[in-house]
């Protein structure tokens, strides 16, 4: 069986290239959050006083909202070309191949992952101007975050979109799973200012961790977020959802399509 590794790989840089070489949906995967974040900011901007967040303004609040929304728009598109690559008869003859079934998945999730944090790595550059500075090493500590979330967000596309029929089934999928997913994860609004039950479910959602690794950077460097039991439960919690997707998105694969 081929290598793992070099088949990874290309999958993965097929993913990429197929991106860049599309310019419509370049534009859209940036210019959504992008407006999202301009739009809601100035709407709610003079309405955001949530308790001891006295000094943050809702643009400043929602700016890790908008990067996590980038992670999960990336890995949407990046799963639906599943679903394209299956009709149009690509992936039945990688599946042929002599290949490992792991390395499908590898490359796809690592492509969408990276798609995903080139995009939002541009991003950054508007955190100077709400006054946000990263260190080194809270840079470090953010590509981390953004890594883990890539894989997760990827991961579970992938998961979802591998058994589907049509891009349109994957949509109405996306609407009630995966858009709910980031709208419970702190990223509109406050945990702490929502009722008991929604606080649960936004606290048993591992995408609110996700969030909470890729804000607490701005905030703080190295030394003091491995010091905050928050953080390192956050980290690990996503990073346990991460591997659990990737996981069950290699047994999805490897497991034959009833009938066949």
């Amino acid at each position: 069986m081929t290598a793992m590794a070099p088949v990874a790989f290309s999958l993965a840089k097929r993913e990429f290239t197929r991106f860049i070489r599309q310019p419509q949906r370049v534009a859209g995967t940036v210019a959504q959050p992008l407006l999202f974040w301009l739009f809601l900011g100035a709407g709610f901007g003079g309405s955001f006083r949530p308790e001891g967040m006295e000094n943050v303004t809702y643009l400043e609040y929602f700016y890790p909202g908008v990067m996590l929304m980038m992670m999960l728009f990336a890995s949407i598109f990046s799963s639906i070309t599943i679903i394209e690559d299956r009709d149009a008869g690509f992936l039945q003859g990688v599946l042929v191949a002599p290949v490992s079934r792991l390395a499908i998945v590898l490359g796809k999730v690592l492509g969408a992952t990276s798609i995903a944090m080139i995009q939002t790595l541009i991003f950054t550059v508007a955190a100077p101007f709400l006054g946000l500075h990263l260190g080194a090493g809270a840079l470090v500590l953010l590509l981390m975050g953004f890594l883990l979330t890539g894989i997760g967000f990827s991961a579970l596309g992938f998961l979802l979109a591998w058994g589907m029929k049509s891009t349109s089934a994957f949509h109405a999928v996306m609407m009630v799973f995966l858009m709910p997913l980031w709208m419970l994860s702190g990223a509109l609004f406050p945990i702490g200012n929502v009722p008991g039950w929604m606080k649960a479910v936004m606290l048993a959602n591992p995408v609110s961790h996700a969030l909470v690794i890729i804000r607490a950077p701005f905030y703080g460097g190295p030394a003091t977020l491995f010091a905050d039991g928050s953080y390192l439960l956050s980290l690990a919690v996503t990073l346990a959802w991460a591997g659990l997707c990737l996981g069950l998105s290699m047994a999805r694969v490897n497991r034959r399509e009833r009938g066949v």
